[in-house]
């Protein structure tokens, strides 16, 4: 049994982390911790669970607890990470790992260096359809991958307007954007499909200078981009171009294009309003469509629930990297390089040339 700590046990963690958590007999969550003692104790009432701390490192260092989930505010994940690793606890954290490029490839080498599993909340890597999709490319379903098309919705991030609880996000010291969560995680998701990027060119336009803060009659200025506009090179040579469109309330969708040598494979949703790392996807090769085995569905819950499916197929991919002692997939490292493909994103967008992604 693999006893869990959540940090910052309600909002996200308490609709994905801690249902699927519930889900799955090989863990139990033994503590939470808030920002002070009474929602902790809330929040530990209402989960069931016998710890509550306003202090993540006491978390982390509890007897009690093997794996520290980090699932607090960006610019706040590096200070918790540190902490559990410090007390050598296996960790989860949150996409994205931290708020600085540099900062992430420091992080997973300590992470490296203390011994433990270190993961990180990128879900798409988990997604069984994800995984489908990048062994029909492997298996040349398609022949050799030449071109590679994105389009998602950013939604709720990067309208003209933002929900009162996320006007936060509306500065890039909050590490909350269009760029950094939602381009960040359909990238990734993407290159667990097709592989990585080697080389970028961007714009990143930021069409409102100020947003409406809904329902309130008030106006808030608005210093990040509002949308994604990315022309890639592969490593394996493939062409790429995606783009993430911000929005207001609920995301319409995302389509993907894998143009091959010997066909097309075309990815839609199969539900609308959703993003493309929560739930399953509709998958055609040319016109015929094609069914995920059962094979890779490794959780019992249903993609049509929303997030938590493949965030428990994360802690399965977990549990089995601390049960046979090996790093876990997606890995900080995985996460460090992430954070310097967003970075290549911004350098090229500021400078309009190209860039190298290393």
């Amino acid at each position: 049994m693999i006893r869990v700590g959540v940090v910052g046990a309600s909002g996200w963690a308490g609709m994905s982390h801690l249902p699927a958590l519930a889900g799955l007999a090989e863990f139990e969550v033994t503590a939470v911790a808030t920002t002070n003692q009474a929602s902790a104790d809330k929040a530990a009432a209402a989960h069931g669970v016998p710890l509550a701390f306003a202090d993540a490192g006491a978390l982390a260092a509890h007897r009690d607890v093997d794996l520290v989930v980090v699932s607090v505010k960006a610019p706040d994940h590096a200070k918790v990470i540190r902490a559990a690793l410090d007390a050598r606890k296996h960790v989860l954290s949150e996409w994205p790992l931290t708020v600085d490029p540099d900062e992430a490839d420091e992080l997973a080498e300590l992470g490296t260096a203390a011994g433990v599993v270190h993961a990180v909340c990128l879900q798409g890597y988990q997604s069984p359809d994800a995984r489908f999709v990048a062994d029909l490319i492997a298996e040349d379903r398609i022949g050799r991958l030449e071109s590679a098309v994105m389009v998602a919705s950013g939604a709720p991030l990067g309208g003209d307007s933002i929900s009162p609880e996320l006007v936060w996000s509306t500065d890039p010291a909050g590490g909350t954007s269009v760029l950094t969560i939602m381009a960040g995680h359909f990238l990734a998701t993407l290159e667990r499909m097709v592989g990585g990027f080697a080389e970028v060119s961007a714009r990143l336009p930021r069409l409102h200078e100020r947003v409406a803060v809904a329902g309130t009659g008030r106006t808030v200025a608005n210093r990040v981009p509002g949308q994604v506009l990315l022309h890639g090179v592969l490593r394996n040579g493939a062409t790429a171009s995606v783009t993430v469109h911000g929005g207001n309330g609920s995301p319409d969708g995302f389509f993907v294009k894998l143009i091959g040598s010997a066909g097309a494979l075309t990815i839609t949703p199969t539900q609308p309003g959703k993003y493309m790392h929560w739930t399953d996807w509709d998958i055609r090769v040319d016109d015929e469509q094609v069914k995920v085995p059962d094979a890779y569905r490794t959780t019992p819950f249903d993609p049509a629930a929303g997030p938590v499916a493949n965030v428990a197929a994360l802690y399965r991919e977990i549990s089995r990297a601390i049960e046979e002692g090996r790093p876990p997939h997606p890995g900080f490292h995985t996460a460090a390089r992430l954070h310097r493909l967003l970075a290549a994103i911004e350098g090229a967008a500021r400078t309009g040339g190209a860039a190298e992604v290393s």
